[in-house]
């Protein structure tokens, strides 16, 4: 049979799940968010704008992929059973419904009742005489002299758009200074203008008012045309391909060719056109044909058309009691001791192995670790892997500090971090500049682990100590993201760290680890092993248990390895925040497996796993998804927790409190779709109970 002749699987059948279709439903889970009237007014704007920006990804980067496979493999099925042009559709579909839940929910619901509290964005249709000055005022003096209006006709073609630029089209009649007669003018907003103005008090008699750009340019963009008359101001935006290809085998520096490459990222093709509701539809036909777009790919939308600018509103109005209560992390007492001796850390660390849970627990000694290397004489050499961690770093900082004290730093930059790649270039060179040691991890593998090692000089010996976590050295992320980190001195750990930090930087054979797992070499092979070993005993009537939790789980021989299990009866609960295809409670396949989703205050981001081992209950940290790119295209690592008091800690703190959460939870049915577990009588809020733990 060949492949296009081959059956459609039913959705309903396939045992994969679809994984666009997957993250669609984990953004509707965010939405849930903003629509539920316990969340602080506030918030519900936040997770607003949250939705917006990880749809503006999903274009970028996996409706893109949709689309290019479309164009070269137009027959070939995924694992859900569909084509690319097939999952194309049911996406859209979806995406439609979701832009239109979106707008509504904040037209009718979220701006009226902050406009009720004192925060309004007032459109021009509303503006008072003072206040109508007062725009025009900022119009004629700050946006202005900033806009170039391109008339549309045979001398000035349309111009390049970047991507996700906010424009106008512009139509006109009238004749200008030469006699021309265009009807249609573009005019693009440079990315100098802010997106949200705020607006005095004196002038708004509001204590939080602001206008959008969009406003001002519809009530003045008239005034970039004398002579003619503007009968309308349509803003619209397209979306393009952000995702970057270096050939790595064909360049000899990775960073310069990247930097080439990030030159050209906003012009990728188009996969996605916003425009005004109140746009023509000769205007919209002009716009799909210059971007090669149809109306599926096309949005109409009733407000912004970069919701997420609406975030500005959340950051800058001071109302406390519109947002969650102010969490500050809790430093844990072993931490506190005689901070003021550089060596205080070292000691804290050597007497025995520790855990953070973050954001409940501070990220401070994380910094502290790194203070005390960067400054105490005994430590020789520090090394660290960077993915993300921000354009302030203090971290970073540190290691540039470290590097001018003379020890020897080495810093492995993954410079192909989504969206963060310019920013770790800036890093790299400052950190060359010093004389650290940059390496950019592997060709063909991002580098995704997140390690530390210290190496530090007592008694005239060499002693390693680590910091090894499941999120990224980012202190800004690790107050909104949960994450694990662990404090370590344990030989074998810190050698095996070593080995990989040695794989990066050097050449060499595959090195044997004693306690790591690594990928892309054995961590997928000792998941699945620890899977059987599951199978094994379950099937000899022992107890058999799986608990993972992650981002992501699409990885199709593991996730057949789990319907394997779930068979054999092994006793199988996942916590995954993202997407997943794993099909959960199918009978004969599945019924044994229990899929959660917690979406909350704070971004479930940990990955930990748990084996019952036959009593032995052996549980992993991890930075790796349980993902094809995570198991063979990025070197991760996986490490064990070896004291039994810290185990207990993580297998509580990762899933005995979030298996009894009612509240925040979500259960993954068969078909993809998701319910809330809520009970009203006995209310358990996972990130709740973490903080009276913890905090």
């Amino acid at each position: 049979m060949t492949e296009s002749a081959k059956p459609v699987v039913p959705l309903e059948t396939a045992h994969f799940l679809n994984r666009e279709l997957s993250l669609l439903q984990f953004n509707k889970r965010v939405l849930a968010m903003a629509e539920d009237e316990t969340t602080p007014l506030l918030e519900r704007l936040r997770y607003v704008c949250i939705v917006g920006s990880n749809l503006d990804e999903f274009f970028e980067i996996r409706v893109s992929s949709l689309k290019e496979q479309m164009r070269s493999f137009p027959t070939l099925r995924g694992p859900d059973g569909l084509t690319a042009g097939q999952a194309f559709e049911h996406v859209q579909d979806v995406v439609h419904r979701l832009v239109h839940k979106i707008y509504a929910l904040l037209n009718s619901e979220i701006l009226p009742k902050l406009h009720a509290e004192g925060i309004y964005a007032h459109p021009p249709s509303e503006w008072n005489d003072a206040q109508k000055a007062w725009a025009h005022d900022v119009f004629v003096r700050d946006v202005m002299p900033l806009l170039t209006p391109i008339g549309l006709d045979p001398a000035h073609p349309f111009p390049r758009v970047l991507n996700k630029s906010l424009n106008f089209m512009v139509t006109l009649s009238g004749d200008d200074a030469f006699g021309r007669k265009a009807t249609i003018a573009v005019v693009q907003a440079p990315r100098a203008l802010p997106r949200l103005i705020r607006m005095p008090t004196t002038v708004s008699g509001m204590p939080h008012s602001f206008i959008l750009l969009t406003s001002l340019l519809r009530a003045f963009a008239g005034e970039l045309f004398p002579g003619m008359i503007a009968h309308g101001v349509f803003q619209w935006r397209v979306t393009r391909n952000s995702d970057l290809f270096v050939d790595e085998e064909e360049v000899t520096n990775l960073r310069l060719a990247l930097q080439g490459e990030l030159s050209q990222r906003n012009f990728g093709s188009a996969v996605r056109l916003e425009l005004d509701q109140l746009t023509p539809p000769n205007i919209e036909a002009l716009l799909q044909r210059e971007f090669d777009l149809s109306s599926v790919d096309t949005y109409r939308v009733q407000g912004p058309a970069n919701i997420s600018r609406l975030m500005q509103i959340c950051n800058e109005v001071d109302r406390p009691d519109l947002l969650f209560p102010k969490y500050r992390g809790s430093v844990p007492k072993e931490f506190e001791k005689q901070p003021h001796r550089p060596h205080a850390m070292f000691e804290v660390i050597a007497e025995g192995d520790r855990l953070i849970h973050h954001p409940y627990q501070s990220f401070q000694p994380v910094i502290d670790f790194l203070t005390a290397a960067a400054i105490d004489p005994d430590v020789v050499a520090i090394k660290q892997t960077i993915y993300r961690t921000g354009e302030d770093s203090e971290l970073m900082r540190l290691l540039l500090a470290a590097a001018k004290a003379g020890k020897e730093v080495t810093v492995v930059v993954e410079l192909m971090a989504r969206f963060d790649e310019q920013t770790n270039i800036n890093w790299a060179s400052r950190l060359e500049e010093v004389g650290a040691h940059v390496v950019y991890g592997v060709v063909g593998h991002k580098t995704h682990a997140k390690m530390l090692l210290v190496l530090r000089r007592e008694n005239g010996r060499i002693r390693r100590y680590a910091h090894l976590g499941t999120g990224n050295y980012h202190p800004r992320t690790a107050s909104l993201y949960t994450d694990f980190g662990l404090f370590t001195a344990n030989s074998e750990l810190c050698e095996d760290m070593d080995k990989v930090f040695a794989q990066l930087t050097g050449l060499g054979a595959r090195r044997t680890l004693k306690l790591l797992l690594q990928s892309p070499f054995n961590m997928h092979s000792t998941v699945m092993s620890m899977i059987q070993a599951e199978i094994k005993a379950a099937k000899a009537g022992k107890k058999a248990r799986i608990m993972a939790k992650m981002n992501s789980l699409i990885e199709s021989e593991v996730v057949e390895a789990l319907y394997e299990a779930s068979q054999a009866g092994v006793s199988i609960d996942l916590f995954v925040r993202g997407l997943c295809t794993l099909r959960p409670g199918v009978e004969g396949l599945s019924e044994n497996i229990r899929v959660r989703s917690i979406i909350g205050q704070f971004l479930e981001h940990s990955r930990v796993l748990y084996f019952y081992a036959d009593g032995q209950e052996r549980v992993y940290l991890s930075s790796a998804d349980w993902m094809e790119r995570n198991f063979f295209r990025r070197v991760e690592v996986a490490f064990p927790v070896l004291d039994a008091k810290l185990k207990k800690r993580v297998i509580d703190e990762a899933f005995t409190f979030a298996l009894r959460d009612n509240q925040r939870a979500w259960l993954q049915q068969s078909d993809g779709q998701y319910e809330r577990i809520v009970n009203r009588r006995h209310v358990f809020f996972l990130h709740n109970q973490l903080m009276n733990v913890l905090g």
